[in-house]
């Protein structure tokens, strides 16, 4: 399961030329509810837009419902999920576009975030259904999620995860089906395109996350940005 990403930057987008550019501003790293850009085909015209990650976004579940996560659409059961049959019966498809994807590597005893792109360096899109939703203002917002697929028996994907957790891969697609996918007509269809991208065509590497740095206690009377000041002085 992908549960974060790197954006991939506005300025390589020599894969994606098929796509306008993103005309707004994103995170590098994009996270649950972060806004990033997709790519969808609406009304025969191909779109970048704007969505948040997580097909439910945090503030549309309902009072009272404990927050659940929907970053990854499971390919096996998303048609009948309360949460994604809606997308995806509707075709709903959408491209993630990003430099590389994180997932935990427990090899060493321990979770460590690992950083997996393709061996080429090049950026990929990764399988995505999105959604609609009507905000407070009146005005539409998109959501996405990422579809996956078993990946026990991948050489790379079933190195992530913890131990004994079933191990899952997001689906990459290759430049060539960018087309076909946003252009499906079935379900069935849409269906064949959810397969394991050749490991030999990926590359993994340990990236850890950076160390928290500790935050200075405030005193009384005294605001947090006044306590690192403070705790700058060297006197």
């Amino acid at each position: 399961m992908c549960t974060s990403y790197e954006a991939n930057p506005a300025d390589r987008f020599v894969t994606f030329s098929l796509f306008p550019r993103p005309d707004f501003d994103h995170k590098r790293e994009i996270y649950k509810d972060y806004p990033a850009p997709i790519f969808r085909k609406v009304e025969e015209q191909y779109t970048t837009d704007a969505a948040t990650f997580g097909l439910v976004p945090r503030q549309h579940i309902p009072p009272g419902v404990k927050v659940f996560d929907t970053m990854n659409a499971r390919s096996e059961s998303m048609g009948e999920k309360r949460s994604f049959r809606s997308a995806w019966n509707g075709l709903q498809l959408a491209l993630v576009l990003c430099s590389a994807f994180f997932e935990p590597n427990y090899e060493s005893g321990k979770a460590v975030r690992w950083r997996i792109g393709m061996a080429n360096g090049e950026p990929l899109a990764i399988a995505g259904l999105w959604r609609s939703w009507k905000e407070a203002d009146g005005g539409e917002a998109l959501s996405f999620s990422m579809l996956t697929v078993n990946a026990a028996y991948h050489p790379l994907m079933n190195r992530f995860h913890r131990p004994g957790s079933e191990k899952r891969s997001v689906v990459i697609l290759p430049p060539d089906e960018y087309e076909s996918w946003l252009s499906c007509r079935s379900t069935d269809e849409a269906r064949s395109f959810l397969r394991l991208y050749a490991a030999e065509a990926m590359r993994a590497e340990a990236y850890p996350l950076p160390p928290r740095t500790a935050k200075p206690k405030a005193s009384p009377g005294v605001d947090i940005a006044q306590a690192s000041l403070l705790a700058d002085d060297g006197g």
